[in-house]
């Protein structure tokens, strides 16, 4: 995978990541931070450090037996995942994942996208990425486990993520390689989106041949603490945790206006309408997307007045609301 070197912390070059598509590894752009220098003083430190912010407050995390090797997933029949969700405080998550640090098969800890500001309150201020000074409203995450596999699946907005303590390796495909993937159920799923079925420590090529392909066009990364990768919208990526303790904080944001909506709801209805119809219509429907949504934005509506385009117009913000409550209307009758 590409790796920039050098880059000031405060001025990344987001913006033209986002536009080349691509992702990028950002090497030390977290080096200073707080909590990464406490990790490279020591696990003990880098606990400590997290435990100061600590609000008190309960937060969900996985947990799962040492059975599962740290890879929360499915049983196998895909019919059930093969861990709980839990609510504690984040204190005795900490605490358990300390006691097993040198256990050769732990049990599974993982607390995943909690919201910074929420659970530990000021713990920004020394660790923060400065996506805000660039315009960019994006809340930060924070990531805490012992050596967690997380599937490869993919995520609707851009990411920055960045290695605080520990190290993560990282697999990257484009979206075209969906379908050497694998993807299983769209539910449940083990972290709210759906999931590639390989196992990438115990590939089944014969199960899975087309997975083969997939790799041909993968790209890896393993990232130090205070390195950062930039990971474009709609990426697959599996993220592996290779020490005994890990902390990972990100920051998911969208380039698009805020007012339009996640393309996943369509995906669900596109299913339930679409999708088993005959074949003949579906090629037809096929057509029809292409000209009123895959093509040109603009391609609908250009040969009409502009008073006359309404929805195959741009849309803004009235224009989103009305949509919204059109759709609402339609799918309530």
């Amino acid at each position: 995978m590409r790796a920039l070197e050098g880059l000031d912390p405060a001025a990344l070059p987001l913006e033209a990541l986002v536009a080349a598509g691509e992702p990028v590894v950002l090497r030390g752009i977290a080096r200073d931070w707080a909590l990464v220098q406490a990790g490279l003083r020591g696990t003990q430190e880098a606990l400590a450090y997290l435990r100061s912010f600590d609000a008190g407050v309960p937060v969900p995390y996985s947990f799962g037996g040492p059975e599962i090797e740290g890879r929360p997933f499915y049983n196998a029949d895909f019919t059930r995942l093969n861990f709980e969700v839990r609510r504690g405080l984040l204190a005795e998550v900490l605490d358990a994942i300390s006691e097993h640090l040198d256990s050769p098969s732990p049990p599974t800890y993982y607390v995943a996208s909690l919201l910074i500001e929420h659970a530990l309150p000021g713990f920004a201020q020394h660790n923060d990425a400065g996506l805000a000074g660039q315009g960019i409203d994006a809340s930060a995450s924070i990531w805490i486990g012992n050596r967690v596999t997380a599937s490869c699946h993919f995520d609707t907005p851009d990411n920055l993520a960045c290695c605080a303590v520990g190290r993560r390796r990282f697999t990257l495909f484009p979206p075209e390689q969906i379908d050497n993937l694998y993807p299983g159920p769209l539910e449940p799923t083990p972290g709210g989106q759906v999931v590639s079925v390989v196992d990438f420590d115990r590939p089944d090529f014969a199960r899975h041949p087309r997975f083969g392909d997939a790799l041909a066009s993968a790209q890896t990364a393993v990232l130090e603490p205070g390195d950062a990768i930039f990971i474009p919208s709609m990426w697959w990526h599996h993220v592996r945790s290779l020490e005994p303790f890990n902390v990972l904080v990100n920051y998911w944001w969208r380039s698009s206006p805020a007012f339009l909506s996640s393309p996943l709801p369509a995906l669900h209805h596109a299913m339930w309408a679409v999708r088993d119809l005959p074949a003949r219509e579906k090629q037809a429907w096929a057509k029809i997307f292409e000209y009123y949504v895959f093509g040109p934005g603009e391609r609908a509506g250009q040969h009409l007045p502009d008073a006359a385009r309404g929805d195959l117009a741009p849309f803004d913000e009235t224009q989103a609301r009305r949509m919204r409550a059109q759709l609402l209307a339609r799918l309530n009758r």
